[in-house]
């Protein structure tokens, strides 16, 4: 069965960027624009693997993943961000993600920690 990846950006372009890349790669990908949609696919879909922007209006990644945490979501989360904020993402790692991504990242590097992580 194919690994499950959801994909949390509110830049359509970068969803549809990392949906062809994935699904290229055999994973079955799930696309969110906010935070409200993002749990909700969480929940229902199960996703081994979450790529989290870090800044989405309305709910940014780290109240996202906390909220993920709440409902014992244990899928491994990459944060991405366009900031390199360095205390957010820190914080994102002690909740549990795994790798962080600053924009615009290599989408080779990226699918090949996808991949390790999925794998591990």
């Amino acid at each position: 069965m194919a690994k499950k990846v959801l994909i949390v950006d509110d830049q359509l372009g970068i969803r549809v960027l990392l949906q062809e890349v994935l699904s290229k790669e055999g994973y079955q990908t799930y696309q969110a624009h906010n935070g409200s949609l993002a749990l909700d696919l969480a929940v229902s879909e199960r996703p081994d693997l979450i790529l989290l922007d870090m800044k989405i209006p309305g709910m940014d990644g780290l109240e996202i993943l906390r909220n993920l945490r709440k409902k014992e979501i244990t899928a491994k989360v990459l944060m991405m961000t366009a900031y390199g904020e360095l205390d957010l993402i820190q914080e994102a790692m002690e909740m549990g993600a795994v790798a962080h991504f600053t924009k615009p990242f290599d989408i080779d590097e990226l699918r090949q920690v996808v991949k390790a992580q999925l794998n591990a």
